[in-house]
């Protein structure tokens, strides 16, 4: 039965000569040109290693690239999508997410000791995908030739043989050497393993892409392999992805009089950046990612967004100086903002008496009456929530998720926001003994944080939270429908994404070499 199962969907691998060469973005484009094709799509990643994740409906977490790579094939995410999640605490060691749930924490040598038993979990997830969809894109982690982990791998090879899916490389020329990139890696690929691959995906070009002719030439002839599309660099992408890759050019970005400035904290072990992305969309709005104390200098608003470490990420940020500059800004009128992790720095004290971090009890920033106590049981939710503090005349709701370990209390609290879980359908739980508050205030109603990510996806409360920015700055309040219009936008970044791979791709040796039918 497992077998039948396992045969009935076809498979195609995106994996990558490296890191960061855009095996997520891709594996979302193709899911979405499958998906537009009328193809019953799934997209599946055995392995991933990243602190930015998401939510399924039923309360499970897995990384933000397959919750994307889900909506690209018109799904709700599934924890089977993505079945095992690492999120880094430290160098040495991580958290392991296993089909949504903690199973614990590990540094790299124990992980590989009970590889045997997480293969089994791979294997378990990818046979409910199978059986249920015609077609499943895998996407691939790191190199497809990490030559010291071939025995341990559970992402590239190792996944591709469990899903006897055929091949492509995607290869990342802007980073450089991309012939080394491509030649080397297959160079490094047993014959079977070679054999499965179809073709290569030149990734990231800039410039007249005909100046690359020869060096496609020079790759088919070398490898013997097609070179399936050159890729340009498509920008104002606005596309969820793995990593932090974007960080980078906004850690520079130059603040104006006319706009609202925002500054977010850069934490060493920063999770859930995306968090941001709708912010950096508007018009009249600067993200910059803040390093020094001297980063926050203009800023409107600093963020603290959420850790996957809080302890030491709060360590960083007195050892830096940022604590004691986001103070003097905060007392000069800025606004300050914790997210999750954040928001837990912003109180008076943090107590691990579980050891789920580091142990013991440190003292928080001070710029919120409360404290929160660590615990081992992850809160994973989907939710809805009523904003408290802003235009009380108006209903400000956002919708978003919670990931967190620990519980934030106050005596005097004044919370940001009344919260309502949604249930599997996306829908509101039944039940006022559901309904509880989330967050915490401070007096001038400008020093805040909360537990909800994705607090500013919803166009209104954005708009109404950015002009009251505005206000503060004598600066003239923007319609909603600027905002309205950006998440539209937004939305329409997946299908913007595929046509771009359509008009650069060759779609058709995709599509044949999982259905060879059509």
């Amino acid at each position: 039965m497992a077998e039948a199962a396992r045969m009935k969907a076809r498979a195609l691998a995106v994996l990558g000569t490296g890191s960061d060469v855009g095996k997520s973005l891709i594996t979302a484009g193709l899911c979405r040109l499958f998906h537009r094709a009328g193809i019953k799509v799934a997209p599946f990643k055995a392995q991933n290693m990243s602190n930015n994740s998401f939510v399924t409906p039923d309360g499970k977490e897995i990384g933000r690239a397959q919750a994307l790579q889900a909506q690209a094939c018109g799904l709700e995410p599934d924890a089977d999508m993505n079945p095992i999640l690492m999120k880094p605490e430290s160098d040495r060691s991580a958290q392991i997410v296993v089909q949504g749930q903690v199973w614990g924490k590990a540094e790299a040598r124990t992980y590989f000791e009970r590889r045997a038993e997480l293969a089994e979990r791979v294997r378990e997830s990818y046979e409910r995908l199978a059986g249920r969809y015609e077609v499943i894109v895998l996407e691939g982690a790191g190199s497809a030739a990490e030559m010291n982990l071939r025995d341990r791998d559970l992402a590239n090879w190792s996944a591709v043989e469990l899903a006897d899916a055929r091949v492509v490389l995607v290869a990342d020329i802007d980073r450089g050497g991309v012939f080394a990139q491509v030649i080397g890696t297959l160079d490094l690929l047993a014959p079977h393993e070679r054999a499965r691959v179809i073709g290569i995906i030149i990734n990231k070009f800039r410039g007249d892409a005909t100046l690359f002719d020869d060096g496609v030439k020079f790759i088919e002839q070398r490898t013997g392999l097609p070179v399936l599309g050159v890729v340009p660099m498509l920008r104002g992408l606005m596309l969820d992805q793995e990593d932090a890759v974007d960080v980078e050019r906004h850690r520079h970005a130059v603040f104006a009089k006319d706009r609202v400035n925002i500054a977010v904290v850069l934490l060493p072990r920063m999770s859930n950046f995306t968090d941001f992305n709708p912010l950096m969309a508007e018009p009249d709005v600067v993200v910059r990612y803040a390093t020094v104390p001297a980063d926050l200098d203009g800023a409107d608003v600093i963020v603290i967004p959420g850790s996957k470490n809080t302890i030491e990420d709060l360590a960083y940020v007195r050892q830096s100086g940022m604590a004691e500059a986001m103070s003097r800004h905060a007392s000069e009128g800025a606004e300050v903002i914790g997210i999750c992790g954040g928001y837990q720095m912003l109180g008076r004290s943090i107590a691990d008496p579980a050891g789920v971090e580091a142990g013991g009890e440190v003292e928080g920033l001070g710029l919120l009456d409360v404290a929160t106590t660590l615990a081992k049981t992850k809160i994973t939710q989907l939710v809805e929530a009523e904003f408290l503090q802003l235009e009380p005349e108006r209903c400000l709701t956002v919708r978003g998720y919670f990931i967190h370990m620990g519980q934030t209390t106050g005596r005097d609290r004044r919370p940001c926001f009344r919260v309502r879980p949604l249930s599997l359908g996306g829908g509101q739980l039944e039940g006022r003994e559901v309904e509880r508050f989330d967050g915490a205030v401070n007096g001038t109603g400008l020093i805040w944080g909360t537990y909800v990510h994705g607090v500013f996806d919803l166009p209104e409360f954005r708009r109404a939270w950015i002009n009251r920015i505005r206000g503060r700055k004598s600066l003239v309040p923007l319609a909603d429908a600027v905002s309205r219009d950006i998440s539209q936008s937004l939305g329409s970044q997946l299908d913007a994404w595929a046509d771009h791979l359509q008009l650069h791709l060759k779609v058709t040796p995709f599509i044949k070499a999982v259905l060879p039918r059509l």
